[in-house]
C-alpha cells in the first residue's frame, strides 16, 4: 500500500493500433522496393563497369552491391522490431530499428573505403601507363545516367514513408538513397569527360564517389549512435509537454522533465506538483490525466511516467 506522503509513479503504455501495424507493413514495402532495385543496379553497374571500362561506374556498382548486403539486414532487424513487448522488452523491440540504422552506417563506410582504395590504384595505374586507357564505352553513360533517375524516384519516396512512420532506419535508407543519387551523377560525369579523352577523370570520378558515400555514412553512425545512447531529445519536446498541460487547472506546478528515446518513440519521465490537500486517489486521477493528454498530443510518445507531489509554496 502506498501512502499519501510518497510520490505515486504511473505509467501509460499505448496499445497496438492499426497505425502502428501500417507503420511496419510500409517500411517492410519501402525495404523490399530498395531491395529489388539494388539487385538490379548492382549486377548492371558491375558488369557494364567491367565490359565498358569504366572505373567509375564499376565503383558505383560496388556500392550497390554492399546495399544489398545490408538491405538484406535492416529487412531482418525491421521484422524483429515489430515484435511485441515481453517480459524482458517491455518498451517493444523499437530499437531494433537503430541497430539497423547503425549497420547502414557501417556498411556505408566500408563500401566507401573499399572504392576508394580502388579509384586510387586505378589513378597510379594511368600514371604509370602514360595516361593511356581504353575509353569508357556509351553503354556505360547511359546506365549511370538511368540509376540517377531510378534513384531520384527512390529517395523521394524512401524520405517521405520516414518522415511519415518516424522510422531511423528508413530514414537512413533515405540519406542512402540520396547519396547513390550523387554518386551516381559523379559516376556519369566522368564517364562523359573520358570519352571526351580525358580518362583520369572516370578514377577521379570514382574517388569522389567514395568521399560523398564516406560522408553519408558518418552522419549515419552519428545518428544512430546519439538514439542508441538515449539522447535528450532537446528543448523542442520540452516547451511541447508545457504547452499540452498548461492548461490543466490541477497541476501547480511542473517541476522536472526528462525524456529520452527508444527507437523512434520517446518515454517522458514527469515530476509535477499538485494540492498537498489532495488524498492519493485524487492525484492518482490527475496523473492519469496527464498521462493519457500527453500519449494523445504528443506524436512518437511510447510511455509516460509521472510523479506527483505536494506543490512547493
Amino acid at each position: 500500500m502506498t501512502e499519501k506522503s510518497a510520490p505515486i509513479v504511473q505509467g501509460f503504455l499505448p496499445p497496438p493500433t492499426p497505425d502502428s501495424e501500417q507503420r511496419a507493413l510500409t517500411g517492410q514495402k519501402v525495404v523490399n522496393l530498395g531491395l529489388l532495385w539494388n539487385v538490379l543496379l548492382a549486377a548492371g553497374k558491375t558488369a557494364m563497369g567491367i565490359i565498358g571500362h569504366s572505373t567509375a561506374l564499376l565503383s558505383d556498382g560496388i556500392n550497390s552491391t554492399s546495399d544489398v548486403a545490408y538491405y538484406i539486414v535492416v529487412k531482418i532487424f525491421m521484422k524483429l522490431a515489430g515484435q511485441p513487448p515481453d517480459p524482458e522488452h517491455p518498451y517493444g523491440h523499437q530499437q531494433m530499428e537503430s541497430i539497423a540504422a547503425l549497420t547502414v552506417g557501417s556498411f556505408v563506410i566500408t563500401t566507401a573505403i573499399a572504392i576508394f582504395w580502388t579509384a586510387v590504384n586505378s589513378v597510379f595505374d594511368l600514371l604509370k601507363n602514360d595516361g593511356t586507357a581504353p575509353s569508357a564505352s556509351l553503354g556505360a553513360l547511359w546506365v549511370a545516367l538511368f540509376t540517377v533517375a531510378v534513384k531520384i524516384v527512390l529517395t523521394v519516396y524512401t524520405r517521405a514513408v520516414g518522415e511519415k512512420t518516424g522510422s531511423l532506419a528508413i530514414k537512413a535508407l533515405a540519406f542512402d538513397h540520396r547519396n547513390d543519387v550523387f554518386s551516381a551523377l559523379a559516376a556519369s560525369l566522368g564517364i562523359f569527360l573520358a570519352r571526351r579523352g580525358h580518362t583520369w577523370v572516370d578514377p577521379l570520378a570514382g574517388a569522389l564517389v567514395a568521399l560523398l558515400i564516406l560522408r553519408t555514412g558518418i552522419g549515419i553512425l552519428r545518428q544512430s549512435t546519439d538514439d542508441l545512447m538515449d539522447s535528450v531529445p532537446g528543448d523542442f519536446l520540452d516547451r511541447r509537454i508545457r504547452s499540452v498541460l498548461e492548461n490543466v487547472p490541477d497541476i501547480l506546478s511542473i517541476e522536472e522533465i526528462h525524456a529520452h528515446r527508444f527507437g523512434p518513440y520517446f518515454v517522458i519521465n514527469l515530476t509535477i506538483g499538485i494540492d498537498g490537500t489532495l488524498d492519493v486517489h485524487s492525484g492518482d486521477a490527475i496523473a492519469t490525466r496527464v498521462e493519457q493528454l500527453l500519449a494523445g498530443r504528443i506524436e512518437m510518445v511510447r510511455r509516460v511516467y509521472v510523479h506527483y507531489h505536494p506543490a512547493r509554496s
